[in-house]
């Protein structure tokens, strides 16, 4: 899993390297080496991250604001005709998903959230639980369906997620942005539906409700959307 690691070496600055790999030797002069070996769970798990600057600030960015990880949605460099140039942006939190607009001077030092993203795969659910699986090591994790949201009605057993991890505890998962649905329940088609346009609410095999066009009958799958919950296409 790609990270990055900091540290200083005598007088030298701070240093901040990508790492892809779990073992990781620098070597600075003929007489010194230095090696860092980190497993997989201890890149995920070990909290390092780096500063960057708020002009470095851009969508996608994950920043560490009292205390929590905010993921940047939206993001404006302001430099006005007098003062100082800033940067506004709009920011949600991972933890509790609320979403707020946040103001940086510009220059001055932000802290990298160091969130980690891992594919599991949709696995059962048991009760008011998700179960997720790691199709390399067989370890479970398990999600209360309070702290899921209503990203589980695109939820179906077998799919492949990405779980975002931060501090040791899972803050949020994402599904795949298109997925493949069977329609279960929805008024029968009519001839010419295809020409004359139109459209009608459908029923799909997790339980969501789907604006689907009036010509898509049940039994057949669709593409859908999940960041939109919009129907794309047949499948």
């Amino acid at each position: 899993m790609a990270g990055r690691v900091a540290f200083s070496v005598s007088s030298s600055p701070s240093l901040c390297i990508p790492y892809s790999t779990t073992s990781l030797s620098l070597s600075f002069s003929k007489r010194s080496a230095l090696s860092v070996r980190i497993s997989t769970r201890a890149n995920r798990f070990s909290g390092i991250c780096c500063s960057l600057s708020a002009n470095d600030i851009k969508a996608g960015t994950n920043i560490e604001v009292d205390g929590a990880p905010w993921r940047v949605l939206e993001f404006l460099h302001v430099k006005p005709g007098k003062g100082a140039a800033f940067v506004r942006t709009k920011i949600r939190n991972y933890v509790n998903g609320s979403t707020v607009e946040r103001t940086f001077r510009a220059g001055i030092s932000v802290e990298e959230a160091n969130v980690f993203k891992e594919t599991k795969q949709f696995t059962y659910k048991d009760g008011s639980q998700f179960v997720f699986m790691d199709l390399s090591t067989y370890e479970e994790t398990r999600l209360n369906e309070s702290d899921m949201g209503d990203k589980t009605r695109w939820l179906k057993e077998g799919m492949e997620c990405s779980l975002l991890y931060w501090k040791d505890k899972v803050i949020d998962f994402e599904l795949p942005n298109t997925v493949t649905l069977k329609v279960v329940d929805a008024d029968p088609g009519l001839r010419g539906d295809t020409a004359q346009g139109g459209s009608k609410p459908a029923t799909v095999e997790t339980g969501a409700v789907v604006t689907v066009p009036l010509f898509v009958n049940v039994g057949e799958e669709i593409l859908v959307d999940t960041r939109t919950g919009m129907y794309m296409n047949r499948a």
